[in-house]
């Protein structure tokens, strides 16, 4: 019938005034104006309909450090970021805002930085082991400090989950993401975790720390709302992560880089092992990335780069064949960005894996 359409009245009277206000006053064609929020977009944070809460927090990075500006180079990438996005052009439209790190933790985290890393310093030259007393106090002050930003985090996650909003994390070392899960698992979400990284972050503990950034799913892997891990990329592990995944009666599944290659090198192609990682994920997935599970070549500064990885649309063909499944994404982080000495490369990559995770959820 010539004129007639149908439009969910619902949909229509939330956001459409939204965007009509926004397109009144923004060229989505345009350069990010001075002063603009993430992206350039002009939001704010009760008009946009996805939060991004910057974790500010590297306490346990023993190769490389600087995914604590992490966040800041991310920010300053969004702003060459063109915003028709290829696969979601209409993305910018529900509104992307960065919420703000305390002053009071990042001052609390550059206090403990050089504890940690004096710790760090004695494992390596064997003075930890000779007198583990001596630094007992400083494991404490370093565990009490992740209680005091974990207790933030939780509560902000919480806000803004409760306020209706899709809620990312963008760090900051791996270590940031525990309160995310420690939330969902408050809720009684039982889900799956879909990760993506170089390492597999499953050591009990490493130099000692607790809340290691290498530590990060041995943790959550406690929570028992969470069925199953699915690892993606990895191509860096331990004997003892090894036996971990062994023994976990396949709760934890790992695609190992080198595996995937291999089957790609012999025929099978990457939509086939797509379907096979998604195939073993619940209907409810939280996507963890590390920015180390793309070839070091897109993140050369990041904490700890290992050779293989991810190409950029790999990893964005990977993301889209988890929203085409049909599949509810629940949450998600980005960690260990870090921009070195000149983050731009680094923070521009990381900008665009962050745009691809919005446009997910």
């Amino acid at each position: 019938m010539a004129g007639f359409f149908v439009i969910d009245i619902e949909y229509f009277l939330y956001f459409c005034p939204k965007y009509m206000n926004m397109e009144k006053s923004f060229d989505p064609n345009a350069a990010a104006a001075l002063g603009s929020g993430i992206y350039g977009l002009p939001c704010t944070a009760e008009e946009a309909e996805i939060i991004i809460i910057p974790v500010e927090w590297e306490l346990t990075t023993s190769y490389n450090r600087g995914t604590v500006d992490g966040p800041g180079a991310v920010f300053d990438g969004s702003m060459q970021v063109d915003l028709c996005h290829h696969d979601y052009p209409d993305l910018w439209r529900r509104g992307i805002w960065m919420d703000e790190f305390p002053q009071e933790l990042r001052k609390l985290h550059d206090e403990l930085a050089p504890v940690s890393e004096e710790i760090i310093e004695a494992i390596e030259n064997g003075e930890a082991d000779e007198f583990p007393w001596k630094y007992e106090a400083k494991y404490k002050a370093i565990e009490d400090g992740f209680e005091k930003m974990f207790a933030w985090l939780r509560e902000r996650i919480s806000y803004w989950k409760s306020s209706g909003k899709k809620v990312g994390l963008l760090g900051g070392d791996h270590s940031t993401p525990l309160p995310y899960h420690q939330y969902l698992n408050n809720k009684g979400e039982k889900y799956g975790v879909l990760h993506i990284d170089a390492h597999s972050d499953l050591r009990e503990r490493f130099e000692g720390f607790k809340y290691s950034h290498a530590s990060i799913f041995y943790n959550v892997m406690k929570l028992d709302n969470v069925e199953r891990l699915v690892q993606v990329a990895i191509r860096d592990y331990c004997h003892q992560e090894k036996q971990l995944v062994q023994g976990s009666n396949g709760r934890i599944k790992v695609f190992y880089d080198r595996d995937n290659r291999r089957r790609m090198y012999e025929g099978v192609n990457w939509k086939q092992i797509c379907d096979e990682i998604i195939e073993t994920l619940p209907e409810k997935v939280y996507i963890s990335v590390d920015i180390d599970g793309l070839d070091p070549k897109l993140c050369p500064n990041t904490g700890t780069p290992v050779p293989g990885g991810m190409e950029y649309e790999e990893m964005a063909y990977l993301l889209n064949r988890v929203k085409a499944s049909g599949k509810e994404v629940l949450g998600f982080d980005l960690c260990e960005v870090s921009p070195g000495e000149n983050g731009e490369w680094d923070g521009n990559v990381g900008a665009r894996v962050l745009y691809h995770l919005c446009g997910i959820v």
